[in-house]
C-alpha cells in the first residue's frame, strides 16, 4: 500500500457517496447519484444526499456502482493452492488426481494454505461470503486447520466440511468429527456451518447415517447432485424417501437430472448452486439455469474450484448469462424459430450472485442486498484508471458483462474494510506465497517429478486431423491422415 492511501480507521462510519447503488432488495431498486452509510457493522441509511455522523470517512462513489458483497455457495477453497494446474482435465481426471490417488497428500497446513489464500483471492474480487466446500479433511487435524486459516481474514463464510476418502456416514459419525463441530461451529452470521457429502444412488442408502447426523448437529446439508456418471435421480430419490430433502439444502450443478427430481428440490424448498464455468468444461451436464427457471427452483451461483476456473463470480456471472441464452438460441433454430427477447437478462444473474446466495445460506435476514439494519458487506465498483469503466449505462449490464476483479475499488465486511483503492488491506502477500510455495513443493517431491507433470498435462487422445476442411477441392497432402467421408 502506498503512503498516500487511506483507509477508513477501525469503527470508524463510512460513507459512500454519489454512486450508482444497485440495493438488490425485494423491488429490485436502483438509485443513481446516492450514498451508502455504514456506522459499526450496520448499514446505517441508503438514499441521495445523506447527513453523516461527524468524522465520517467518504469514499467518492461517482461513476461507480455500490452493490452488495457477493456470496460464492460452493468453493474447494483447499484446492487453491494449485490455481489453474487442472485447466486441461476432465472431470474424470479431476476424480482420479484427488479422490483415488494424491488428495491424501495434503497435510493439514497444505489445507490451510489453499483456504488462506482462497479467502484473500475472493475478498479480492468482491465476494465477501464464501462457502467452503471442504472435502479434503482426512483428520481433525485437517478440519482445524481449514477452519484456522479463515479465522481472521476479515470474510464471511460458512464452512462445509467433508472428507472424500471415507463414507459420509464414517466419517460424520466419529465422536471427534461431531466434537469438533458442536465445538468449532459459533453459529453467528460471521461463520455458519454446512455438511457437505454426495449421496451416489446407491439403493442400500449408504449415506443415511450422514443425513442423520446433519439433523442431530442442526447443519443443513450441501450436495453435488446430478453430476453425470457420480450423482443422479435415484440419490435425489432417495433423499426424498426418506425425508431427508429440506429447506436449505444447496443441491450443487444439478445438470443432469430429470423432470421428477427438480420438482422434488423445488417442492421441498431447496436451492441450486450453479458452477457455469465447471459444468461447461468438466462434463456435470450443461448448465441448467434454463431448466431451473422453469421449475421455480431459486439459483445461486459459484466457482468450484481455481485448480480448474476463474476465481470470481464476474465470470460466473457472464458464463451463466452464455450459456443459458446460448441454449435458448440452439432450441429455437432447431425448431426454425428465432428468440427476439432474452429471458434471463443481467439483473438476475447479479441477483444470483448476491441475494440468491443469500437466500441459499439462510443469511437473507444479515446480508445479499443494501437496506438500513442489514450487515454492512458493500462492494463498490469504481476504476477511474480504466475505458472499459465507462460510460456505464445500464448498471446490471456493467456489473454482468463489463467489470472484473480489478475495478473492485473498495469492500467491506462486516463493516470492517478489507479492500480499499484497489489493494487489500494488511494482507501480507509475501508471507501468503511462502506458504504456498512450500504446499507446491511438498506435493511435486511427495509424487515425483514425473508424475506432477503427468497430472497437469494429461494424455491427448489420438484425433484423426484433415489438413483440408474444404469440400470444393479433393486436395490433400501426405500429412493427411484419412478422406473424410
Amino acid at each position: 500500500m502506498t503512503a498516500e492511501t487511506r483507509t477508513p480507521a477501525p469503527g470508524q462510519p463510512v460513507v459512500f457517496r454519489h454512486g450508482t447503488v444497485l440495493t438488490m432488495d425485494a423491488s429490485k431498486r436502483v438509485l443513481t447519484d446516492a450514498d451508502v452509510l455504514v456506522v459499526g457493522e450496520n448499514i446505517e441509511a441508503v438514499g441521495p444526499a445523506l447527513e453523516v455522523p461527524e468524522g465520517t470517512f467518504e469514499i467518492d462513489a461517482s461513476g461507480g456502482v455500490i452493490m452488495p458483497g457477493m456470496i460464492d455457495t460452493h468453493r474447494h477453497m483447499w484446492q487453491t493452492a494449485m490455481r489453474g494446474y487442472g485447466a486441461d482435465w476432465t472431470l474424470t481426471q479431476y476424480f482420479v488426481w484427488y479422490y483415488l490417488e494424491h488428495g491424501t497428500a495434503f497435510r493439514p497446513e497444505d489445507i490451510a494454505a489453499g483456504n488462506l489464500l482462497s479467502a484473500y483471492d475472493a475478498l479480492d474480487a468482491g465476494v465477501t461470503t464464501s462457502v467452503d466446500w471442504s472435502h479434503g479433511l482426512s483428520t481433525i487435524d485437517h478440519a482445524e486447520a481449514a477452519l484456522e486459516a479463515l479465522e481472521g481474514t476479515g470474510g464471511r463464510f460458512v464452512f462445509a466440511p467433508g472428507n472424500i476418502f471415507a463414507g459420509p456416514s464414517e466419517w460424520s459419525a466419529s465422536p471427534d468429527f461431531k466434537n469438533f463441530v458442536e465445538r468449532r461451529n459459533p453459529r453467528s452470521d460471521m461463520l455458519k456451518f454446512q455438511l457437505a457429502f454426495d449421496v451416489t444412488g446407491d439403493p442400500s442408502f449408504p449415506e443415511k447415517g450422514a443425513f442423520e447426523v446433519a439433523r442431530e448437529l442442526d447443519l443443513p446439508v450441501t450436495t453435488h447432485a446430478g453430476v453425470w456418471g457420480a450423482t443422479n435421480d435415484d440419490g435425489v430419490r432417495l433423499m426424498h424417501e426418506h425425508g431427508f430433502m429440506t429447506p436449505g439444502t444447496v443441491y450443487v450443478h444439478a445438470a443432469t437430472l430429470s423432470h421428477d427430481s427438480y420438482q422434488r428440490i423445488g417442492a421441498t424448498g431447496g436451492s441450486v448452486s450453479l458452477s457455469t464455468e465447471s459444468e461447461q468444461s468438466c462434463g456435470q451436464g450443461y448448465p441448467p439455469s434454463w431448466v431451473l427457471r422453469r421449475h421455480d427452483i431459486p439459483m445461486s451461483l459459484s466457482i468450484d474450484t481455481s485448480v480448474w476456473f476463474s476465481s470470481d463470480l464476474f465470470v460466473a456471472m457472464r458464463a451463466t448469462l452464455g450459456a443459458d441464452r446460448s441454449y435458448e438460441h440452439l432450441r429455437a433454430h432447431e425448431a426454425g424459430e428465432t428468440v427476439t427477447h432474452s429471458a434471463l437478462r443481467a439483473e438476475h444473474v447479479v441477483d444470483w450472485a448476491t441475494r440468491g446466495g443469500a437466500t441459499a445460506l439462510s443469511l437473507d435476514h444479515a446480508v445479499g442486498s443494501l437496506e438500513p439494519g442489514k450487515k454492512a458487506d458493500v462492494v463498490l465498483i469504481k476504476n477511474d484508471a480504466s475505458p472499459a469503466s465507462f460510460p456505464m449505462l445500464n448498471p446490471y449490464g456493467h456489473v454482468a458483462l463489463q467489470a472484473g476483479r480489478g475495478d473492485v475499488h473498495t469492500v467491506l465486511v462486516n463493516g470492517r474494510t478489507v479492500k480499499h483503492e484497489h489493494r487489500l488491506v494488511d494482507v501480507d502477500l509475501r508471507s501468503l506465497r511462502s506458504k504456498v510455495e512450500a504446499t507446491v513443493e511438498h506435493l511435486r517431491a511427495t509424487l515425483g517429478e514425473e508424475a506432477w507433470e503427468k497430472g497437469m498435462n494429461p494424455d491427448i487422445p489420438e484425433t484423426r486431423i484433415l489438413d483440408n476442411p474444404y469440400m470444393y477441392t479433393d486436395y490433400r497432402d501426405a500429412s493427411t491422415h484419412a478422406k473424410a467421408t
